[in-house]
């Protein structure tokens, strides 16, 4: 089982239990708690911790666990109304009304009940993480001299180093600003490079939280199709010609969701398109670091072929190693660095000096090879297993495009599948997925899932959960 779901199944039995105790009463020890239900002590202490949240337990150091004692009063309620006329005045005519959705984000971040199959999950599942590795790294760098002072306001020098290394081109480490993970600093490029109401370009369909981005920061996203080799740039020409915007955002490698590699020959197009339109190009490199065994020598990024600055690269260790581990970068030339490392510090003053010590450690330590070699080998065999499962249970269903990396699945669903629909009927039926509508800034051209197989066990849990989806369609 699961830490996770240990955890939660041993809060939910002790909070059942809790009317045995009178108010005050204490609870039976960790000890007694490990030995009866036979989970580890960690478990224990995080499922007390959850119900002390919770405010029904009382933990006393040295002492215990007690049933908390009843609240005494209750809170006036007031009236809140008044903020729905404040969050929607937006003082101009002509100024984008904000949209703060955060639903396609959390979709992918939820954590499904026990016992579902998680095929929406955007990180590596615990078991393909490099939690000792991270630890060590973590333990190592705490002892760094000056590990807990303030760090430079760029990032520590040899990690800028680091991350310019693994761009290349003309870019060095004074290109090169350490971020708390890639949201992050999407957001601070979209805030830096595009006033509210201005249009924004983005690949359709797309990453549904770059959206979200765009929208609450009063953006409009405008879409420009992709294919299987990436955006098209005659439709990019024409949407920058049309909109008069200044910016767009792609994915050059592994786009989420298709999967799909810019063309080669798409590449300077791209680049020249957006410098004749004096508009930069924002490159989310989310996930490099994931590529499948079988994908060969990978293309690099945009901005290693860019000397005049046209590209705000953004690259991230998240998805290589943890959701928890937020180290990003971004990467840009010219006077808009400067913009971008003014907002970055008014937003979030710099990366915790630890984290970023501890990412040092890591990508300099033996075990960091040897983590993108294992994960390199384990996504292709589940990806395959993915495949051949779908094309075995669910042929009706469209897989247009395998691809060499990354962690999921784009599928187009048959005609008159709805998929919310089928998205509420597999998780009934144990399984959970994304759907597609959220991907798309304007009206999808048809329905579409995403199955990740990246956060699940394994590849046994791989052909369940298809098996379960079978079952699902054939309900739905």
């Amino acid at each position: 089982m699961q830490e996770r779901s240990s955890v939660g199944e041993l809060a939910n039995h002790l909070r059942s239990e809790l009317d045995r105790y009178s108010p005050g009463g204490k609870l039976p020890s960790s000890r007694a708690l490990v030995e009866r239900f036979r989970v580890s002590p960690v478990t224990v202490t995080r499922a007390l911790a959850q119900l002390t949240a919770e405010g029904l337990v009382v933990t006393r150091p040295g002492a215990g666990a007690f049933r908390a004692m009843p609240r005494t009063a209750t809170a006036a309620t007031g009236d809140t109304s008044w903020q729905e006329v404040a969050l929607s005045a937006d003082g101009a005519a002509d100024v984008v009304p904000r949209t703060v959705d955060a639903s396609a984000v959390l979709a992918t971040l939820a954590v499904p009940p026990p016992g579902v199959i998680e095929f929406n999950g955007g990180y590596l599942h615990p078991s393909l993480q490099p939690e000792r590795a991270m630890a060590a790294a973590l333990s190592r760098a705490g002892r760094r001299p000056g590990a807990w002072s303030r760090p430079p306001i760029e990032g520590l020098p040899e990690l800028r180093e680091w991350f310019a290394r693994g761009i290349g081109g003309s870019v060095t480490a004074a290109d090169v600003l350490v971020g708390a993970g890639g949201q992050t600093a999407l957001t601070t490029a979209l805030r830096a490079l595009a006033p509210p109401g201005a249009p924004v370009l983005v690949e359709s369909p797309t990453y549904p939280g770059m959206l979200a981005i765009a929208r609450a920061a009063g953006l409009r996203p405008v879409p420009v199709p992709v294919d299987a080799d990436g955006v098209r740039p005659a439709l990019l020409a024409d949407a920058f010609h049309a909109t008069g915007a200044r910016v767009f955002v792609c994915q050059p490698l592994f786009q989420n969701p298709t999967g799909a590699v810019l063309a080669p020959a798409r590449r300077p197009e791209v680049l020249r398109i957006a410098r004749d339109a004096g508009a930069f190009v924002i490159e989310d490199d989310f996930v490099r670091r994931l590529v499948h065994e079988d994908a060969g020598p990978l293309p690099r990024p945009l901005a290693a072929d860019d000397p005049d600055g046209v590209v705000v690269h953004v690259g991230s260790l998240t998805k290589a190693t943890s959701p928890s581990f937020r180290v990003s970068a971004l990467t840009a030339h010219g006077p808009v660095l400067q913009r971008l490392r003014a907002i970055q510090v008014v937003d979030t003053f710099f990366v915790p000096r630890p984290l970023q010590e501890a990412a040092l450690e890591l990508v300099g330590s033996p075990a960091w090879p040897r983590h993108l070699r294992a994960i390199s080998a384990e996504l292709k065999t589940r990806r395959d297993t993915m495949t051949a499962a779908l094309r075995l249970e669910l042929p009706d269903f469209s897989l247009p495009h395998i691809p060499s990396g990354g962690y999921h699945l784009w599928l187009r669903l048959p005609a008159g599948t709805e998929e919310q629909s089928l998205t509420t009927a597999a998780l009934r039926a144990g399984v959970s997925l994304t759907p597609g509508r959220p991907y798309f800034s304007a009206e999808p051209p048809a329905a579409h899932i995403r199955l990740s197989f990246a956060a699940v066990a394994g590849t046994g849990e791989i052909v369940e959960g298809v098996r379960r989806l079978r079952a699902a369609y054939g309900t739905g």
